[in-house]
């Protein structure tokens, strides 16, 4: 599967914490943990709007999947 999220906002990101220098394999290997993250909050999520018999997945969903986490 294609990485989801950009390579370069990611590596800006690292910088702006202090990251002087920054690898192509740290910013690869941060990118696979945020999407790893963001397949499981989703999965919950959607488990709640399900329960909730709803089909779209809304703001309170993910809110309520994060709190859980």
């Amino acid at each position: 599967m294609p990485k989801v999220f950009a390579w370069s906002p990611i590596k800006e990101l690292m910088k702006s914490c202090g990251a002087e220098m920054v690898s192509r394999e740290a910013v690869d290997e941060l990118i696979s943990y945020l999407e790893s993250v963001a397949k499981e909050l989703t999965s919950k999520a959607l488990e709640l709007s399900r329960h909730a018999q709803r089909k779209k997945l809304t703001e309170d969903d993910m809110k309520l999947a994060i709190a859980l986490e």
